[in-house]
């Protein structure tokens, strides 16, 4: 792998996206955090990330918007560096039956996580360092195939398919591409509004019998984007517990 470590984590503000910016940081990554409305979150992790010693910066793009996405990676590598590493972690999730389900909720749902991911795939594929990573969030509701989820998880099963494509479209230039699928996190996005007995029937599900953390995720694309995760490639690894 290339002794530049530069990531750039999109959605990497709060969550499993903050999880994951600050394990790139501790393992010695320069980082870039994407946020799309996130300000104030995004300033205050770039804040204790350069008082720990780390080159770090923030940039707002909306990664549906394809010109966008080209000057945040302008911008990445004017201010950290050329990129070796990109993490796509930003998306959005509107469950409803699909019979119940308008334009909106389909159409904002695939802007931001398919064409979303497939803008900045695209950039990846003809600016990312040799020997570089690309790491891919999905779900494990691909598996699963929960009820109301219809939508949200179409978008996450084409990015699948996009990633074992990209992988080997990028032959000989030694860069991976995976995705990581995780179950039930204890993000607060997933708690808020779910009664204490729905948390716990979901965190059951899995023969852990417990709730994934957004460090547990952070790990999991750690692994993919060091050396250690060189040999994996193409795949998606579902990060449950077991759960599916």
């Amino acid at each position: 792998m290339s002794l530049q470590k530069v990531a750039l984590v999109t959605g990497g503000s709060r969550g499993i996206g903050a999880s994951i910016v600050r394990q790139l940081a501790e393992d010695g990554f320069s980082v870039a955090i994407n946020y799309a409305s996130s300000a104030s979150e995004a300033e205050t992790l770039v804040t204790e990330l350069k008082n720990k010693g780390i080159k770090v910066c923030a940039v707002k793009c909306n990664i549906a918007n394809a010109e966008e996405v080209k000057l945040m990676f302008d911008h990445v590598e004017k201010t950290l560096g050329r990129i070796n590493t990109l993490v796509n972690n930003a998306g959005i999730m509107k469950l409803a039956k699909l019979g119940d389900s308008d334009d909106d909720l389909f159409d904002s749902q695939v802007a931001i996580n398919l064409k979303g991911t497939f803008n900045t795939l695209r950039e990846a594929a003809n600016r990312l360092c040799d020997g570089g990573r690309i790491v891919n969030l999905s779900t494990s509701v691909v598996g699963l195939k929960m009820e109301t989820y219809g939508v949200y998880a179409a978008t996450k099963a084409a990015v699948e398919t996009l990633t074992a494509i990209l992988s080997k479209e990028l032959r000989g230039r030694s860069i991976t591409v995976n995705a990581v699928a995780p179950g039930p996190t204890a993000t607060d996005l997933f708690l808020n509004g779910k009664p204490p007995e729905l948390i716990d029937r979901l965190a059951k599900m899995n023969p852990l019998e417990r709730l994934g953390t957004p460090d547990d995720i952070a790990r999991v694309v750690a692994f993919l984007a060091s050396s250690n995760g060189g040999w994996i490639n193409g795949q998606v690894l579902r990060a449950n517990g077991g759960m599916v």
